[in-house]
């Protein structure tokens, strides 16, 4: 009899300490980069972009794209490792001709990318924290918002607690994108920094900045972003986000816009 009980209270007990020990949920969202922490062995976290507007305007035209259910499925998969599968269900795009007024319309779903994080220090991003992020990306989408071709590449995210409330990241990017007339690829650097500040206990804003080197054939150029996000996490494993991107040049987009929410099972 008293084995029994001993067996049962192991069995209730058990349950109860792995939830313990679970990790503050990270969530990859909001804003430009990429965290380093890893989803706990086991666990999953589905992060959809609700809508994502951006406009790109030059003296030809204007361009308007706006995306909705962009998907990330995240699967911890070792204690210091996860593997991520996403993808864009539906992007619809509006070109306007300044000169003519020809209005363009195309709509499509978007490529699928594969990626593999590998955390090095501190899976849960606290205090230090670093990560090996390779991935790829397959030209499942259609021409509207598709890249036409494979590309790949590789991220580094790197953050640092510097007290309970504010954090500092940089993520540097080495990639083969794809070209612009979609076929063949290119070699593109960009590093990302930010700050992140609670504003409350459940409230985070983040304001980065990031630089991207692109030498696609027969146009060199660099580009330059800022980014303002907040992330709302209403319990241990749901969040609700918003943000903004501005381009700071002529070739990076004008202004992009978006909202989203992220849930941990």
């Amino acid at each position: 009899m008293q084995l029994r009980l001993i067996l049962l209270a192991i069995m209730i007990a058990g349950p109860t300490s792995a939830l313990a020990q679970d990790r503050d949920y990270c969530p990859d969202r909001p804003g430009i980069g990429t965290p380093a922490c890893t989803m706990d062995p086991g666990r999953f976290s589905l992060e959809t972009g609700l809508g994502d507007w951006t406009v790109n305007r030059d003296s030809s035209q204007r361009e308007d794209s706006v995306v909705l259910g962009d998907f990330l499925l995240r699967m911890g998969v070792a204690d210091h490792a996860e593997v991520q599968v996403g993808w864009t269900s539906l992007g619809f795009v509006r070109t306007r001709d300044r000169e003519s007024g020809h209005v363009d319309h195309r709509t499509g779903t978007g490529d699928m990318t594969l990626a593999l994080r590998r955390n090095l220090v501190n899976p849960d991003g606290s205090g230090f924290s670093a990560a090996m992020m390779p991935f790829v990306s397959l030209p499942t989408g259609g021409a509207a918002i598709g890249a036409g071709d494979w590309g790949g590449g590789v991220r580094i995210p790197l953050s640092y607690e510097l007290t309970s409330a504010v954090s500092l990241e940089a993520v540097p990017e080495f990639d083969a994108d794809v070209d612009e007339d979609r076929h063949g690829r290119h070699f593109t650097f960009s590093d990302v920094v930010g700050v992140s500040v609670k504003l409350a206990e459940a409230i985070t804003a983040t304001a980065e900045y990031q630089f991207s080197a692109v030498r696609e054939k027969g146009d060199h150029h660099l580009e330059h972003v800022s980014g303002l996000s907040l992330a709302w996490q209403t319990s241990d494993n749901f969040q609700v986000d918003l943000g903004a991107n501005a381009g700071l040049d002529r070739d990076s987009d004008d202004l992009q816009v978006y909202l989203g929410v992220s849930r941990r099972f």
